[in-house]
């Protein structure tokens, strides 16, 4: 298929649930006793849930300057906009089935008469209906069941933007849309439903914890970025100098003030939880990244500003499933070890040799692992880690990041070759060399 056809199909696309959304009716099966009545509604817990949906938001423009002053001068405005454009593609994917995918009826099997999800009725809740001013029951109790869905979207809006990073200089930007479309419905939303939907398999029958998203988001997009490297192949020259550390820095600061949003905001109310959260975000992500250039300096390698950022947004990964289940110090120890193994995973010449462009699996992906471990081990309440509930309850967990690990990084795997089948995803030769800039946005920096 030629470009110019390519791109008229995905205007059509567009148009046709643009037209659907006018005429979608309300599905009659959904039970409506599911939802509280206004009287439930905690106006504190809607001012910062609002908030926290705002902070959450500017993590996707803050990881584009982040990713974007990392890349060869040839490919900023190209990589930066892999980024922002997830901004648009999954608010509208969201709307129409995502969140119905990740928090619809559970749809799945039954185990000793308990029936677990693994993906939610796709047409449940689709162009957000029954979505409106009135709390549900079981999600976000005391905020508009619209503000919820708001607030998740923000989360699958970044799930795939961080995937950007590691196929950075190379992927064609059509391709990448296709890919981020199959991602957000076959990957994120069944990810998203089994561990975060009260009757999901992965947070209910396996016990998973994860309080703002280090399974469902880092996970995910880190062995999805992992799949795709391996798809994609090797860039041509491998070396290339930052363009603008300064656009790290700042990018690294939005992304830390967004964090708080990400996980404090996951406590869903204006409450302790959500302070300690705040708390144990703050002191991870310290820790990380002092840790980080102590730890580049012992191996003879310069403190540098990029290891900095770099070691403050690992600390923010690894604490993320645990930020609201552990204690302060606790915390601490989280974002030492998150960025001791980081960058040791970093600096793997196995990892170094497939050309992960901008070591997203070894951050994010390696980052989401060591949270989920350390989660299941610290976490606290009565049977919910090693400390807390014993073997049992740690086997469960390390039992469900197999199963994780595989569906994610196989899923995408297959759909990175679908999409390759569809739309080639690398750029021709030429088109590297130029550079992605102009040789597929005809801008430059």
């Amino acid at each position: 298929m030629k470009t110019g056809k390519k791109w008229i199909v995905s205007f059509v696309i567009i148009t046709i649930v643009s037209i659907l959304g006018l005429f979608w009716k309300e599905n009659p099966k959904i039970d409506k006793t599911n939802f509280n009545d206004e009287t439930f509604l905690n106006f504190a817990d809607i001012a910062w849930i609002l908030t926290s949906s705002c902070l959450v938001l500017i993590m996707t423009p803050a990881l584009s300057f982040f990713y974007g002053g990392m890349v060869g001068k040839k490919n900023v405005i190209s990589t930066m906009l892999k980024s922002f454009i997830c901004l648009g593609v999954i608010t509208i994917l969201w709307v129409v089935v995502g969140f119905s995918l990740s928090f619809g009826s559970p749809l799945g099997f039954s185990i000793n008469g308990v029936h677990y999800g693994i993906f939610g009725n796709p047409f449940d809740y689709s162009f957000f209906d029954q979505v409106g001013a009135l709390p549900h029951k079981v999600l976000g109790t005391t905020i508009p069941f619209a503000l919820f869905a708001l607030f998740q979207m923000k989360f699958a809006i970044i799930a795939p933007a961080i995937i950007t990073g590691a196929l950075a200089e190379r992927v064609r930007f059509i391709s990448f849309l296709l890919f981020i479309s199959l991602f957000c419905v076959f990957i994120y939303a069944p990810i998203c439903h089994m561990i975060w939907h009260p009757n999901g398999l992965f947070g209910s029958y396996f016990g998973v914890k994860d309080f703002a998203g280090g399974t469902v988001v880092h996970m995910s997009a880190g062995f999805a970025s992992l799949a795709g490297v391996l798809v994609l192949g090797k860039r041509k020259n491998k070396e290339h100098i930052p363009t603008n550390i300064p656009f790290v820095l700042l990018g690294t600061g939005l992304l830390w003030f967004g964090w708080f949003g990400f996980n404090a905001g996951s406590a869903l109310a204006a409450n302790a939880t959500a302070v300690m959260a705040f708390a144990t975000t703050t002191l991870a992500s310290a820790t990380a990244m002092i840790t980080w250039i102590f730890f580049d300096r012992l191996n003879g390698r310069n403190v540098s500003a990029l290891g900095a950022c770099i070691g403050a947004v690992v600390g923010l990964v690894v604490i993320t499933p645990a930020a609201g289940f552990i204690t302060i110090p606790e915390s601490i120890f989280f974002g030492f070890i998150g960025a001791v193994v980081s960058n040791k995973m970093i600096y793997w010449e196995k990892l170094k040799s497939i050309d992960d462009t901008l070591d997203v699996f070894a951050c994010h992906g390696i980052g989401g692992i060591t949270g989920m471990i350390l989660t299941a081990i610290f976490s606290h309440g009565e049977n919910s880690s090693l400390l807390h509930g014993g073997i049992t309850v740690f086997s469960k967990h390390m039992m469900a990041l197999v199963l994780i690990s595989i569906f994610t990084f196989g899923g995408a795997y297959l759909l990175f070759k679908l999409t390759n089948s569809i739309i080639s995803l690398r750029v021709s030769e030429d088109s590297e060399d130029l550079g992605l800039d102009i040789s597929q946005h005809n801008e430059r920096i």
